[in-house]
């Protein structure tokens, strides 16, 4: 906390030459950050979730983003399910639910990123306000995709001899 924060508060660095850093800055950006912040902790490893309770007490910290990616790794769940699977398992729900009540407690947010809203409801009734549903590699590939599916419906029965080739993404 003391990092994302500047002095008094914190400990962040004000490096002058920094654009931000202006003189304007210095007073405008610096001088409003401490009150204007969203802190945002990524819970992203099975250590966190042993910790979650002195974590979501910690003052000041208004969010805890729930990275299911890196704490399925953390937790060694890649290698015991089947992808997908280990989004819905129950060591990754526990974890998750030990999330939500400490959050709770502190009146903390709760936040999450998913790729796409087939999940969002599930995450609004455990609580969840902030949801990431993608991010702009993930849209830009599953709109191309869609176009890569209707191109080959589209000349599936024409004779042009168009054909979709292989790529690194799609």
């Amino acid at each position: 906390m003391s990092c994302a924060l500047y002095p008094t508060v914190g400990t962040r660095s004000v490096y002058f030459p920094q654009r931000s850093m202006n003189k304007d800055g210095l007073l405008g950006y610096a001088g409003n950050w401490n009150k204007n912040v969203i802190l945002a902790l990524q819970v992203e490893t099975a250590d966190c979730i042993v910790n979650m309770k002195e974590i979501a007490a910690v003052p000041g910290v208004d969010m805890l983003f729930l990275g299911q990616n890196d704490l399925c790794m953390s937790m060694g769940l890649f290698e015991k399910y089947e992808f997908p699977a280990m989004y819905t398992s129950p060591e990754l729900q526990a974890a998750t639910q030990t999330l939500i009540d400490e959050a709770r407690k502190n009146n903390v947010i709760l936040g999450l990123f998913l790729f796409g809203t087939s999940r969002v409801a599930e995450f609004l009734e455990k609580g969840f306000r902030f949801i990431s549903i993608g991010n702009d590699l993930h849209h830009v590939l599953t709109q191309a995709g869609a176009h890569m599916k209707d191109l080959t419906e589209i000349h599936k029965d024409k004779a042009t001899g168009w054909s979709a080739r292989p790529s690194a993404l799609l």
